[in-house]
């Protein structure tokens, strides 16, 4: 028996948490799905989860096509430093009120295979070799990978769990 590469094991885990994600939001009957709760929290229904996801893969995008384009990408975005991620996630929140449930799981459906696409494209060595990008820096492909698939998507489940448990 052959065992798992990394590409493998993360390819997996990051189609399985997200189908965990969509089956949450799926249990939920259709016309409760848009209800907004009352929590304190930045993120109130589910769609302000998906579009969060969704943001975040596009970020992902950007930087993997700057930083291979031979580019060192503005991370997280233009403007913003790790250390000011709280109000570039407001922004992100602030700037998705007016899409739908519908619009924003289509969205996120297609952010999903695309990041699988490029996690396709690479090998075990590329992918787990440290430095072996320039615009990785000190870290590796996977790092930047599986926090922006299968590590995001468990953050996003338990979101949507307690969402779900209050409507």
């Amino acid at each position: 028996m052959v065992a798992k590469s990394e590409k493998d094991s993360l390819l997996e885990n990051s189609d399985k948490t997200f189908k965990v994600l969509l089956e949450i939001i799926e249990s939920v009957p259709s016309r409760k799905r848009s209800i907004s709760i009352e929590n304190g929290e930045r993120d109130k229904n589910f769609r302000d989860v998906i579009m969060h996801l969704y943001e975040w893969h596009g970020m992902l995008e950007r930087w993997y096509r700057e930083g291979m384009d031979g580019d060192i990408p503005s991370m997280p975005a233009p403007g913003y430093k790790w250390s000011t991620l709280k109000q570039l996630n407001m922004e992100i929140w602030k700037n998705y009120q007016d899409v739908s449930l519908n619009q924003a799981l289509k969205k996120l459906k297609l952010s999903h295979e695309r990041v699988m696409d490029l996690i396709k494209c690479h090998t075990d060595e590329e992918i787990m070799t440290k430095k072996y990008y320039k615009w990785t820096k000190t870290s590796n492909l996977y790092t930047y990978f599986a926090a922006n698939t299968f590590q995001h998507y468990k953050w996003a489940i338990k979101k949507c769990e307690a969402i779900a448990n209050l409507i």
